[in-house]
C-alpha cells in the first residue's frame, strides 16, 4: 500500500534487556520495519515485450524488466537511490523531481494495478521457465497478491509516528547524493516540495480520522517531539545544511562561485520553506491533540484490524504462520532461554557478576567491523570487496533515532554502504552485536553478497521484511562466537557468550510477544504491565514497548519471527543432511536465495542442500 519510506535501509530494532532503559524507536525505510509495499507508479507499457519467436524465458524476462523500469523510476528518490547509472537499465531522466502521489485514491489505483499484473504474470507457466526464472516468478506472485489483498486496508496505517514522513525527510534529503549539477537541482527541487509532501500527509491523517482510525496522543506527541528536534537545532548544526555543503564541495566541474550560489539557495530554502513546514505541520498535528480520544489504540479493535495484522504477518513477515501459531513458538522460545539462563547462572554462581563487569575487547566501531569482517570468513561464504562509511546518528535525530541503521547501496554500486551509529543509544556492550546486524555477518554482507550474484533488477523491490531483519538478527546472535572480552578466561567468555545471546532471545521474545498481545489479543496497556511485570519490567518501559507496538504493529516479529524461521530451517537441514551439514553450505544457500517469504526459502534452500 503507503509508500511510507524513501530510502531503504534496516536497522536493528532496540530492545527490552535483562536491565531495562528503555524501548527505543526504529527508524524506517526500509523498506524498511516497512509496511505493506505497492509500487509509488507501477503502470506498465508492457506492449511489444515479446514475440512468438522468444522463448518463454526471454519474454519473462523482458515483462521483468519492463516492471522494474517503471518501478524505479515511478519517483525521484526512488530512481536515485536503487540505481546509480539508469541509462544502463534503459531508463531516461526525464521526469520532474517529485517524491510521488500519497492520495488514497493513488493506493487504490496501485492496488487495482497490482491484480492486473497478477493476471499478467499468471499468463507464464513456471514450468518452462528456468529454476532461478520459476523462483523469481513465485515471488514476484506473492508479492502482488498481497500488494492486491492491501486495498481495504488503505487507511489502517499511518503516516505518523517515529516512523512516519517527519523522521524520513531529513535522512533522505541528508543522504541524497550529488553525482553531477543535475542531482543538486533535483534535490533543491524536493527540498521546495516538503511543504506539499507534508500537506499529503495531513490530507492522508484526516482521511483516517474521518473513517474513524484516530491516531493516539501518544503518537502524535512522538511526532511533534521529533519536529521540535529537527526545529530546536541551530543553522548551524541543520542536518540539511551542513550535510549539503559537505556533499557540494567533490561534485566535478563545478565552479566556486557555482557552488556558493547553491549553498545559498539551499540555506535560503532550509529557512523559508523546509523549517516553516516543519512547524505548519507541528502546529496542525497539536490541533489533533485535543480530539484524538477515540477509545481505540490497538490495531485489533478497528474494524478489520486483525485481517490486517495477519496480512503484515504474511506480507511483511513473510511467514505463513498464524498469528496463535506465533505467539506458542515465542512463549516456548521464552520459556526455553529464561530455563537456560537460570541453568548457566545457578551451575556458574558467579556468572552473573562476570556478566554485570564484562568488558568487550573492542568498543572502536571500526576496529570491531574489520574483526567482524574477517570472522565471516569461518562459517560464511567470501564477502565481496565493497567498501563502506560509518556515521554518527546527527544530534538532531539521536533521541528518537533507531541505535544504530544500515543505508542500502543503489544495485549497481559497491561503494555506498552506509551504517549509522546512535552513540547515545549503543553502550559499549552492545556495539559489537549492533554492528554484526548492520554490518558484518549482517545486512551490509547479506545485501552485497546476494548483489554479487547478479540477480535481476526486479528482486530489489521484492523485499521482505521477515528475511532481512531476520537475517540481521540471525548474524547478531551467531557473532557472540566471535566476542571476546578483557582479562576473561576461555571457559568464562564462552559462558558470556551464551548469556549475551540468551538476553538478546528473552528481549526480543518479549517484545514481539507484547506485539501479538496488544495487536491481536488486545491487551490494554495495564495488562501488558502485570504481563511484563513477571520478568522484572517496569512500568515505564512497558509503557514504551506499548506505545511502540501500537505504532509500528509487527515490526517486531520481522526480527523475532524472522530468526525463529532461519533457525527452525537449519535445524531441519541438520536432520536431513546429518554429518553432511556444512554451516558454510548452509548460510550460502540462504543467502543466495535473496530476500523471500519463508515457505519459498525453505523448499530452495532444501533443494539446494541436497542437490
Amino acid at each position: 500500500m503507503l509508500p511510507t519510506s524513501f530510502v531503504t535501509f534496516f536497522s536493528r530494532v532496540r530492545q527490552l534487556s535483562l536491565t531495562v532503559s528503555g524501548a527505543g524507536r526504529r527508524l524506517l525505510a526500509a523498506r524498511s520495519a516497512r509496511r505493506l509495499l505497492v509500487p509509488l507508479l507501477f503502470i506498465l507499457a508492457l506492449t511489444g515485450c515479446g514475440t512468438r519467436e522468444h522463448s518463454d524465458q526471454e519474454r519473462f524476462d523482458a515483462f521483468l524488466n519492463g516492471c522494474f523500469q517503471e518501478y524505479v523510476s515511478a519517483d525521484t528518490v526512488t530512481l536515485h537511490f536503487k540505481i546509480s547509472d539508469p541509462s544502463s537499465y534503459g531508463i531516461e531522466e526525464n521526469t520532474s523531481p517529485s517524491y510521488g502521489d500519497f492520495s488514497v485514491e493513488k493506493q487504490q489505483e496501485l492496488c487495482d494495478r497490482s491484480a492486473e499484473l497478477l493476471e499478467e504474470l499468471n499468463s507464464f507457466d513456471p514450468d518452462t521457465l528456468s529454476e532461478e526464472g520459476a523462483f523469481t516468478w513465485q515471488i514476484f506472485k506473492n508479492f502482488l497478491e498481497s500488494s492486491a489483498a492491501s486495498e481495504d486496508y488503505i487507511l489502517h496505517q499511518s503516516l505518523l509516528g517515529t516512523n512516519g514522513l517527519q523522521s524520513q525527510i531529513p535522512v533522505t534529503l541528508s543522504e541524497y547524493y550529488f553525482d553531477d549539477e543535475k542531482d543538486i537541482q533535483d534535490y533543491l527541487a524536493l527540498v521546495n516540495q516538503v511543504p506539499e509532501l507534508f500537506d499529503q500527509l495531513l490530507v492522508f491523517e484526516q482521511q483516517r480520522r474521518d473513517a474513524g482510525l484516530i491516531s493516539p496522543d501518544f503518537v502524535l506527541n512522538d511526532t511533534i517531539d521529533q519536529i521540535d528536534q529537527f526545529l530546536n537545532a541551530s543553522e548551524e548544526d541543520n542536518l540539511l545544511i551542513e550535510t549539503f555543503e559537505d556533499k557540494i564541495e567533490n561534485v566535478p566541474d563545478l565552479g566556486g562561485d557555482q557552488k556558493q550560489t547553491y549553498i545559498n539557495n539551499n540555506r535560503s530554502l532550509i529557512r523559508q520553506v523546509v523549517l516553516p513546514a516543519f512547524e505548519s505541520l507541528r502546529n496542525s498535528l497539536k490541533e489533533y491533540l485535543n480530539d484524538s480520544d477515540s477509545g481505540k489504540e490497538r490495531l485489533c479493535q478497528y474494524d478489520g484490524g486483525k485481517e490486517y495484522y495477519k496480512l503484515l504477518l504474511s506480507a511483511n513477515v513473510g511467514t505463513d504462520m498464524t498469528p496463535e501459531e506465533c505467539i506458542t513458538a515465542l512463549e516456548n522460545t521464552l520459556q526455553e532461554t529464561a530455563s537456560d539462563i537460570v541453568a548457566l547462572t545457578r551451575e556458574n554462581p558467579d556468572l552473573y557478576t562476570d556478566y554485570l563487569a564484562a568488558e568487550p575487547s573492542l568498543t572502536d566501531a571500526q576496529e570491531i567491523l574489520t574483526e567482524l569482517e574477517n570472522d565471516t570468513y569461518i562459517d560464511f561464504p567470501e564477502p565481496p570487496d565493497v567498501s563502506y562509511t560509518l556515521k554518527n546518528v546527527p544530534d538532531a535525530l539521536a533521541s528518537t533515532s533507531a541505535s544504530a541503521f544500515y543505508l542500502l547501496p543503489p544495485i549497481d554500486s559497491d561503494d555506498a554502504n552506509i551504517i549509522y551509529i546512535n552513540q547515545s543509544r549503543v553502550s559499549d556492550e552492545e556495539q559489537f552485536s549492533t554492528l554484526a546486524h548492520e554490518g558484518y555477518p549482517g545486512h551490509l554482507y547479506q545485501t552485497n553478497y546476494y548483489l554479487s550474484t547478479d540477480p535481476s533488477p526486479i528482486r530489489s523491490m521484492l523485499r521482505c521484511d521477515g528475511y532481512d531483519e531476520g537475517w540481521g538478527t540471525y548474524a547478531q546472535l551467531y557473532s557472540y562466537n566471535y566476542l571476546e572480552f578483557k582479562n576473561t578466561d576461555r571457559e568464562t567468555t564462552s559462558l558470556l557468550q551464551q548469556l549475551y545471546r540468551d538476553n538478546d532471545i528473552l528481549s526480543l521474545s518479549l517484545s514481539s510477544l507484547s506485539d501479538l498481545y496488544v495487536n491481536y489479543e488486545n491487551y490494554t496497556l495495564d495488562n501488558l504491565c502485570e504481563y511484563l511485570s513477571g520478568y522484572g519490567i517496569a512500568e515505564d518501559n512497558a509503557r514504551s514497548i506499548y506505545e511502540y507496538v501500537v505504532e509500528n504493529p509487527t515490526t517486531y516479529l520481522s526480527y523475532s519471527i524472522g530468526w525463529y524461521k532461519l533457525e527452525q530451517l537449519r535445524n531441519t537441514m541438520e536432520e536431513e543432511l546429518g554429518s553432511h551439514f556444512d554451516i558454510g553450505e548452509f548460510h550460502e544457500a540462504v543467502l543466495s536465495c535473496g530476500s523471500c517469504p519463508f515457505s519459498l526459502l525453505e523448499e530452495r534452500v532444501s533443494t539446494l542442500m541436497t542437490e
